[in-house]
């Protein structure tokens, strides 16, 4: 029998909460459709399948919209089917036992969205974190059918000439052996809370992750935004690398002028200022979640 704890606070017929269904799965389908297409051609976009290689969670998982927890959906064989949902007097809803064994990377998470909307932001990397993954090895290229716009020599040239300051612990450890040790940070998982800055164009990027890790207890639409986002930062990220991109429609950033610094930089500011309102709801839906009783007994997620 379900305890009334478990029962959602609000219940949506289905002519309120399929429209929103259907919308958020037309929306993500301008991306995964032909994500899924070049799929099955055996083809690759470096820019727009990235996200869906690169972080782990699937096209079908995107277009799937969730109301959130405590939003019960009244004839909705369609999410009764799925493990994370539980049926009470005709509401299907996420199930709030399930969020116990997800409070500690819901703390995680918080600190982690607290300490980068708190750090300063820094404009000095210029996007060779790239160029360092390249570095000495070039034959080795994650994208092989991008041709380099300097050469080998040439970009192996610019990682030399420039003091990389990348901050970032995913993109610091795909840095080749020889580039890695002329980083001025050498940093591991263990550091990553401390240097996490809102000026990274992949920590705008990773905002994804944290959204869909938050599923199916958020309303789905946080995901579907910072995926846009993310693909903005993925764009940026390329078009500053030293891969040649015009033939994807890219007009590259070059980081070996002094000019594609300044562009580099202003591109950094403006995804900078389109995360912060992304960070700042995200960390209102943790903290929702945290502050959430646990179900069966009378202490908040947070005691």
């Amino acid at each position: 029998m379900t305890s009334t704890r478990s029962a959602p606070t609000t219940a949506l017929p289905r002519s309120e909460w399929l429209p929103r269904a259907t919308e958020h799965r037309e929306r993500a389908e301008r991306w995964t459709a032909p994500h899924l297409a070049r799929r099955q051609a055996g083809t690759s976009h470096p820019v727009e399948d990235f996200l869906f290689e690169y972080y782990n969670f699937s096209p079908g998982a995107l277009a799937r919209w969730h109301p959130g927890l405590g939003v019960g959906l009244l004839d909705a064989p369609e999410h009764a089917v799925l493990g994370a949902y539980v049926t009470t007097d005709g509401a299907t809803h996420v199930d709030p036992a399930r969020l116990e064994r997800r409070l500690p990377g819901l703390r995680w998470t918080r600190q982690l969205l607290e300490r980068t909307r708190d750090a300063e932001p820094r404009w000095s990397c210029f996007g060779l974190h790239e160029w360092a993954m390249v570095h000495g090895a070039a034959d080795e290229r994650r994208h092989g059918g991008q041709p380099l716009r300097l050469g080998a020599d040439g970009t192996d040239e610019v990682v030399r000439s420039h003091t990389l300051q990348c901050t970032h612990v995913d993109a610091f450890r795909f840095f080749t052996p020889t580039a890695a040790p002329l980083n001025a940070h050498q940093i591991g998982r263990e550091h990553q809370l401390a240097f996490e800055q809102p000026g990274c164009v992949h920590v705008s990027m990773d905002l994804y992750r944290l959204a869909f890790r938050l599923m199916p207890f958020a309303e789905a639409t946080i995901v579907l935004d910072t995926f846009e986002l993310a693909l903005d930062a993925r764009q940026v990220d390329m078009r500053a690398s030293p891969y040649d991109v015009t033939d994807l429609g890219l007009e590259p950033i070059p980081g070996e002028t002094s000019d594609g610094r300044a562009a580099y930089v202003r591109e950094q500011r403006r995804l900078t200022e389109l995360a912060e309102p992304l960070r700042a709801r995200l960390l209102t839906e943790v903290t929702a979640l945290l502050d959430h009783p646990v179900d069966g007994g009378g202490d908040s997620a947070t005691a």
